[in-house]
């Protein structure tokens, strides 16, 4: 929840500018790299015009369940589709800390968004009190679980991709180091294995523990981390672009 209309689409357009550059220096040239912007959702309108033919995404910081009905407030996964958004966070340690966003209200969304045909964004993390007594892996896998173990939940897998947040090293200082990380991401990979090797194989997994351009490339370099959930540092242009040319190799 940062920024106004004005600072959302110089953002944007400062990002936009930055990737029809090319990433890794050459005009064009992406390398493969996927870029996604997910603004608030009073800016996907001004975001969706802005992002008109260029090689970035559009996603949403969230979504509801339901296709539609009387839950004022809550935007569905149609509406979202509406405004050309491919993507959707869902189940942000925000919204499990902050609104009590439960496990199987996560998976409700991830399958809602899914069946619409966006790309969940599924957020997965320990609080440092859950680290502290070394249960990481219980609830790292407890939030997994409740998707597999869904109806249609493998399947909506088949289409997302997962982002690991350590809540305790988000704004605090602490910081987790890479091997902290891909340990945490390759228990995320073995868990899914153990229910469908190949969605493990292929699904892509985002790290999203105050990922900055100082610390992207040895991150990015982990064998199963595929690429970054950017919190803060997607709010300055350069910082942003610095991460992407990270991922890019």
């Amino acid at each position: 929840m940062h920024g106004s209309r004005a600072s959302a689409r110089d953002l944007v357009e400062g990002v936009k500018a930055g990737i029809s550059d090319g990433i890794s220096g050459a005009p064009g040239d992406q390398r493969g790299v996927q870029v996604v912007i997910c603004p608030p959702f009073v800016y996907l309108a001004d975001c969706t015009a802005l992002l008109k033919g260029s090689a970035i995404a559009l996603g949403a910081q969230n979504l509801y369940h339901a296709p539609a009905g009387a839950y004022t407030g809550e935007i569905s996964a149609a509406m979202l589709v509406d405004f050309q958004c491919r993507y959707v966070i869902v189940g942000h340690s925000e919204r499990r800390a902050l609104f009590g966003e439960s496990d199987d209200e996560v998976a409700h969304k991830v399958i809602a968004a899914a069946k619409a045909g966006l790309t969940p964004i599924l957020c997965v993390g320990e609080q440092l009190g859950e680290r502290e007594a070394g249960r990481t892996e219980e609830v790292v896998a407890r939030q997994l679980d409740a998707v597999l173990h869904s109806l249609g939940g493998m399947a909506a897998l088949g289409h997302a991709v997962i982002a690991y947040e350590p809540v305790w090293a988000i704004g605090t200082g602490m910081t987790a180091s890479p091997q902290q990380a891909q340990d945490v991401h390759a228990f995320i990979r073995q868990r899914l294995a153990q229910h469908n090797a190949g969605l493990a194989d292929k699904i892509q997994l985002l790290y999203g523990g105050s990922v900055k351009a100082a610390n992207a490339v040895e991150l990015f370099s982990m064998p199963d981390i595929d690429g970054g959930l950017i919190g803060g540092a997607s709010l300055q242009v350069s910082e942003f672009l610095a991460i992407c040319r990270a991922a890019a190799g």
